[in-house]
């Protein structure tokens, strides 16, 4: 079982866990990265959006280190960019 994803203060990220072949990884995603990808007010709350967006946030997690990203995964713009 992973922790529960959580506000960090000083980094402005959102840090939380994905299960990958049964073992934790550790990923973040900032605050203004949530922000614009799921267009919330500059005052909405980051856990909130994260949770409303977990399993499309986790895909994401997912598709970064299938590519060989390294743990931790930094998830940037780019990464929750909308398929076209």
């Amino acid at each position: 079982m992973s922790n529960p994803p959580f506000f960090h203060d000083a980094s402005g990220c959102v840090r939380f866990s994905v299960m990958v072949g049964g073992h934790p990884v550790a990923a973040s995603v900032r605050r203004e990265t949530l922000r614009y990808r799921f267009h919330t007010s500059e005052n909405a709350d980051p856990l909130e959006t994260f949770g409303l967006h977990v399993e499309e946030i986790d895909a994401a997690v997912r598709r970064r280190l299938a590519c060989g990203s390294p743990a931790p995964v930094m998830l940037r713009e780019y990464d929750l960019a909308v398929a076209t």
